[in-house]
């Protein structure tokens, strides 16, 4: 499975930027998706993470209510909607695909594919 992330940038705090990741391979690897960053000096933590299948979604509370996590299907695509932008936001954003249970899905090591990483940068 290659995953290749896109879309990150500068922006001003409350500000919105989109981020793509599309999937290629055998995905059928994977059953979830999910969005881990990365801030300067700090270690990796959970975003977000979605199913392949079904609507159910999760979040970090610092983003919830903010981010929002999305696929296409028809694309292998997904999205993470980044709202009301905060400094505290900017970080290295990396997409990752696994099949972790429910309890693991917020750990690095339940993803087996990476993409490459965008940076996003909230600063005025």
């Amino acid at each position: 499975v290659q995953l290749q992330a896109s879309g990150g940038g500068l922006m001003q705090p409350g500000g919105s930027l989109r981020l793509s990741c599309a999937a290629s391979g055998h995905t059928g690897s994977t059953n979830y998706m999910a969005w881990f960053r990365q801030a300067p000096g700090k270690e990796r933590e959970f975003v977000s993470a979605t199913r392949w299948t079904g609507t159910t979604t999760y979040y970090a509370d610092s983003v919830r209510g903010r981010f929002t996590i999305s696929r296409n299907d028809a694309k292998n695509t997904v999205y993470l909607q980044m709202n009301s932008l905060k400094p505290e936001d900017t970080a290295v954003y990396y997409c990752a695909g696994g099949r972790p249970i429910t309890s693991t899905l917020r750990r690095e090591s339940s993803y087996a594919y990476w993409g490459q990483g965008t940076l996003v940068t909230v600063s005025s």
